[in-house]
């Protein structure tokens, strides 16, 4: 969907495609029938963006096929979907049984990460609607945590160089303009937008900024308007905004709390989760080894890294994190200008749910993505934008 700001520029509110992901050309097309265009008519709008999600071997295929890459776009016009936005964070396999640490790999340390990010870039520049000429994409946040060193800090900024040197050279060929954004996620080399400051400050010219995550964001219990401000100072552009809740749990000392929490402690994704005492965070890679020890104090907040959806918070005892999304939209899109232009709302683990709110079938699935993406519709229009058809 496209909203016009009182500045006069679009924004541009998409969902992302990853909650039904699909690893071939042909599953893709499948997902576009079965998933996006009952979402669009749920919506009521002759137009629906989408952050299109694209395993590895379907970007090569496309890449290697220009029949291909027609039929794509074809598929996305009959259907009334648009495509701004690409989410370049899952390489492949994000519909395993099991992702976990899986999903950081490779990463911008390795090779394969710069050559599948810049095939999206190619990719993005021919699926762009005709009367838009800014594409973003969102990739992880230089890598886990874990082995991080300076050696592999020094060879991830070298990759980011040479893709922004791609991007510019993409541009002058195609006209248009690619823009990668990393996004800062609990565990990984860059977990905050603190952690981004340093080595998206020292990447020359504009290609490359920040994906705000809002349940990333809420899980580090960042303030939204400080986090904003500190990347204004330094310099850094947010591209890329993800709408996203994480799981608030205020008291997880009470045992019926530590009960609720364990309903969404799954095998699929991992839920980085944490707590602040004095301005320090505490946390563990998943949910699980936070209810089963003493590794976080619970006589604080805790918060985990699932995303809920927008519209429906958790049942008490337990809440989300929309406050910190409205606050952070506020911040982005309420002032004379947009800080930011492109917006996906990204709750992928509908089928991570604990049963009782899980969809059982995909028009369950599709009712809920529209009401996600009706609140925030109707936040972008309180905020003073208007809707385009």
């Amino acid at each position: 969907m496209r909203f016009r700001h009182p500045d006069g520029s679009t924004v541009h509110l998409a969902y992302c495609t990853n909650v039904h992901p699909a690893e071939t050309l042909d599953g893709v097309v499948a997902q576009l029938t079965a998933h996006c265009e009952p979402v669009r008519r749920r919506l009521g709008t002759e137009r629906l963006g989408i952050g299109l999600w694209l395993a590895t071997d379907a970007v090569r295929a496309l890449g290697a096929d220009p029949a291909a890459q027609r039929r794509l776009r074809t598929e996305l016009d009959r259907r009334g979907l648009e495509v701004v936005t690409l989410n370049g964070f899952p390489y492949q396999g994000f519909g395993a049984e099991e992702v976990k640490y899986r999903v950081y790999k490779p990463d911008w340390t390795d090779p394969e990460r710069l050559e599948y990010t810049t095939d999206l870039a190619r990719l993005l520049a021919l699926l762009l609607p005709d009367d838009v000429t800014e594409g973003t994409i969102s990739s992880l946040p230089l890598a886990w945590r874990t082995g991080f060193d300076e050696a592999a800090a020094e060879s991830a900024h070298t990759a980011l160089i040479e893709l922004a040197r791609r991007l510019d050279e993409l541009e002058d060929t195609s006209g248009r303009s690619i823009r990668l954004a990393l996004e800062p996620e609990p565990g990984c080399a860059v977990e905050t937008t603190a952690d981004a400051l340093a080595p998206l400050a020292a990447l020359p010219g504009h290609r490359i900024g920040l994906c705000l995550d809002t349940c990333h964001l809420a899980t580090s219990f960042e303030e939204p308007t400080a986090a904003l401000d500190g990347l204004a100072r330094a310099g850094v552009p947010v591209p890329k905004v993800q709408l996203s809740a994480a799981l608030h749990a205020e008291n997880p000392r009470d045992p019926a709390v530590r009960t609720a929490l364990a309903a969404f402690d799954e095998p699929r994704f991992l839920h980085q989760t944490r707590a602040r005492v004095d301005g320090v965070l505490h946390g563990t890679d998943d949910l699980g080894p936070a209810l089963a020890g003493s590794a976080l104090p619970d006589t604080v907040p805790w918060r985990a890294h699932f995303h809920v959806p927008l519209h429906a918070p958790p049942a008490p005892p337990l809440t989300s994190t929309l406050d910190v999304l409205r606050e952070t939209l506020a911040a982005l899109v309420g002032g004379p200008v947009p800080r930011s232009r492109h917006f996906e709302v990204e709750t992928y683990t509908w089928q991570a749910l604990p049963a009782e709110a899980r969809p059982a079938t995909d028009a369950q699935l599709a009712d809920g993505i529209a009401a996600e993406l009706d609140l925030a519709r109707d936040l972008l229009t309180g905020l003073g934008l208007k809707e385009q058809q």
